[in-house]
Formats: C-alpha cells, structure tokens, sequence
C-alpha cells in the first residue's frame, strides 16, 4: 500500500489549493466558503519518485455543534487515523488561532508524524515575524512557510514528509484497478452505497441535498479484485442549479463518469424512474461506459407478484436507447445483492474490453446478412464487404461498404443485436462506424 498522506486544518486556509497542486489536477472544489471540502477525497501523488495517497479533508471546527461539520470533523479524524503522515496547515493572514491549537492537541494524541506548514507567505525568503508564532503549536517538526497558490515552499514540504515514508522494496508488476462512478440524483443513495462497501463512513450521509460536494474517490480491495469507487454529487436539473459551488459539484460528477470504466447509475426504488434518471443514465452511454443500473432501497418496496419484473420492464422502456444495460436491484442499507453487485462490475468490465478476430466478425457478418438482406434505394442496393473491429470500451467496429448513405439507422441496429447475440457485450455501448470502401479505416 502507498503511505497516505493526509492534509488538516481549519476551513479555507488552502487545504484544496494545495492538494490540487501536489496531485496537479483540479480535483478539489476551491472556493472562499468555507466547508466546501466535506469529505475525504484520495488521489496518487508522487514526488522525487516516491508514490503516496494524498488525502484531502473537510475543515475541522473543533466546537462546533452543526450536523455538517460535525460530520466533517468526523471525516477528518478518520482520516487523521488511517494517515502514515499528517499535514497540519495553518494560515498567515489568520495568525495562530484557538482552533489551531485545538486541532495541534488532537494531532499530539494521535502520535502520527506532523508537519505543520503556514499557508499565504506569499514571500520568498525570510518569513515575515508573525510567522513564529506557530512554533508555538508544539511540534517536533518545524513549521515550513509556504503558499499553496504560488507553490513557494511546497517542495520542502514535500521532502519533509517523504522522509517519512518506509524504504521502498520491489513491487510486483502493474495491477489491474477498476474505476466505478457511482452516478445518480441527491438522495438516490450513493454515498451510503459507497460507505456499506467500504464497511465505513468515508462519505457523509444525510438528507441534506447537496451533502456530497466532490466526486470522492475509494479504493477497495477484495476477493472480486481491485477498484476505485467515486462517489459523485447528485445531478439535478440544470434549471435548479443556482449555487455556485454546486455546478462546480455537477461538472466534477461529469467528469468522474469520463474517467470512470463502470457506471453504476443508482435509481430510487421509491421515487421511481424518473426523467433526470434517464438524463444521467445517458451521460454514461454517450461516454460509452460499462453501465449498471441499480435499484436501491429495494428493501423499502412493497411486494406484490412480479413487482420487480415490472419495475425492471419500466427501466428497460425509459432507457429503450440503453437495453444493454445491466439491472440489480440492491439496497445499500441493508447490503442487498452488493456481493452480486462486485460480480456484476466485473462482468461489464469484461464485456466492455472484449475482443473479436476479423475472422469471426465477417463470419457474423455474413450469416446476419444471409437472414435480413439489405435495404436498397431506387434500384442501388448496400453492399457490406467486411467489418473489423478498431478499439474496445467501448467496442467499436468499422464496417466498410458501397454506400454509406443506404446504411440506414434501423440496419445498423440489426447488426449491433447480431453482434450481441454472437458475442455478448452484456452491459456494454457498441459503437459502429460505416466507411464506404476506399475510405481510411482510422
């Protein structure tokens, strides 16, 4: 496992801005309000060669008795207790506060090694005199003056804690790690999902709207493999979208689907599906994602003779553009079907990774047209000479003709099903490009 490395601290003294910085990319949510960091966020880092976990966390008010903070301050002690090394951060313009020496306490007990940094010295050089007051923290570390926003004094900060780190040993070659979105409106569960597969509560829970902000990454390790879980913002309606940060939130959740290989789009079980269900779930299609579509709080639904079959029936007719789709039925109370749910991620992985020989496409091929010839105009008829496949997740396959204006939408979806029929693709997009012969196959 890498070290982890987790940043504390008061709200809005820099802890994102520099955890944007280290990781260089723009995971956190920077903002001049504080608590816009809730929950843990994970990203790799590496420095000088050495790799480390580097853990973003909602800003700790030690007294506070707000259900919001209280959770973040929670957040921050379990990260604070998973930490190889903790980054104390502390701000300048602030001067040493009370809740900075609150926070120092509480990083003394844990007797995890601490490097207090003080953001916004925005100077190279020496540090201005109120700089010192922080010695006062109590630390066997040193403060180290920095600026999060400039990166003065990061790479002394950064040295400080690799020394730290355990003397690398040999490690084997590189592992495959699954990334799954968990995709969804507010409420639809994701969170608590997330938290029942990780056995802990890494994402804050509430009925709250807007209680997840950043799309949260979690590693997970198990028998069924290796995965990266993102928890995402809950998409609403672009219409309803009024907070700044919140449309932050939506395009961090966007962006998470890019870089995710599954989708797990969640669906209220007690709501039903509803038009923003199907608005996301295309998010992930037009992204060509692996998708499973999950039905939570299951356990909440009254039963009745065929009432998942029928609700199953609904999904598949509001998302007719997406039948691939696998459906699972789970409740992330509960644990229901999550098991199935590991099985079900690696399944769609598979399926969105595989790969046809040539030989047996045009095998397909000819056998599909054999049984449904095809369409002609004004006496021209298509011709389909040979397909290949070029990429996979998602599969893509060129088919190559005389005509790609007779290649009409209703045949290449009779070809799509030929080639689930043969060769699967469960829980998969298919993309078909059609080139008329001569035409460059990339």
């Amino acid at each position: 496992m890498k070290p982890i490395v987790a940043i504390v601290g008061r709200p809005n003294v820099g802890k994102s801005t520099l955890f944007n910085r280290i990781t260089g990319k723009k995971i956190s949510i920077i903002e001049d309000t504080p608590g816009v960091t809730r929950d843990r966020i994970y990203y790799e880092a590496t420095w000088n060669g050495r790799e480390m976990l580097l853990v973003d966390t909602g800003g700790i008010e030690p007294k506070s008795d707000d259900e919001i903070l209280r959770h973040m301050r929670m957040q921050a002690q379990i990260a604070i207790a998973s930490a190889d090394v903790i980054i104390l951060m502390c701000d300048l313009r602030a001067g040493l506060t009370a809740d900075d020496s609150d926070i120092a306490t509480m990083l003394l007990k844990s007797g995890k090694p601490v490097i207090p940094c003080v953001n916004k010295v925005d100077s190279v050089g020496t540090p201005p005199p109120e700089f010192y007051e922080f010695y006062g923290l109590g630390f066997k570390e040193e403060p180290i003056p920095i600026s999060s926003v400039h990166g003065n004094g990061t790479g002394d900060l950064l040295d400080r804690v690799v020394s730290y780190f355990p003397q690398e040993t040999e490690e084997s070659g590189p592992e495959q790690v699954i990334g799954v979105a968990v995709i969804g409106k507010p409420n639809a569960g994701k969170s608590s999902l997330v938290n029942k597969i990780l056995g802990e509560d890494r994402m804050i829970v509430s009925d709250i709207a807007g209680t997840t902000r950043d799309a949260t990454d979690s590693r997970v390790e198990n028998k069924y493999g290796v995965f990266n879980f993102i928890d995402t913002a809950g998409i609403r309606r672009q219409s309803k979208i009024n907070d700044k940060i919140e449309k932050y939130s939506v395009i961090r959740a966007k962006l998470a689907v890019e870089r995710a290989d599954v989708c797990i789009v969640m669906i209220d079980a007690v709501q039903g599906i509803t038009e923003q269900d199907e608005h996301i779930a295309g998010l992930a299609h037009e992204a060509g994602k692996a998708v499973i579509v999950c039905v939570n709080k299951w356990d909440l639904v009254e039963k009745e003779t065929n009432t998942q079959a029928e609700f199953a029936k609904k999904i598949k007719t509001a998302l007719a553009y997406m039948d691939y789709a696998s459906v699972m039925f789970i409740s992330a109370k509960t644990g229901l079907r999550i098991d199935k749910l590991f099985e079900e991620i690696n399944q769609v992985y598979t399926q969105s990774n595989k790969r046809v020989s040539t030989g047996m496409l045009n095998d397909m091929l000819s056998d599909a047209v054999a049984r449904v010839q095809p369409p002609s105009d004004k006496g021209r008829r298509l011709k389909i000479y040979y397909m290949t496949q070029n990429s996979v997740a998602p599969p893509t396959f060129v088919l190559f003709c005389n005509n790609a204006q007779l290649f009409h939408f209703s045949y290449q979806r009779y070809i799509e099903n030929c080639l689930r029929e043969v060769f699967g693709f469960k829980g998969t997009p298919i993309r078909l490009i059609i080139r008329e012969k001569g035409d460059n196959p990339d």
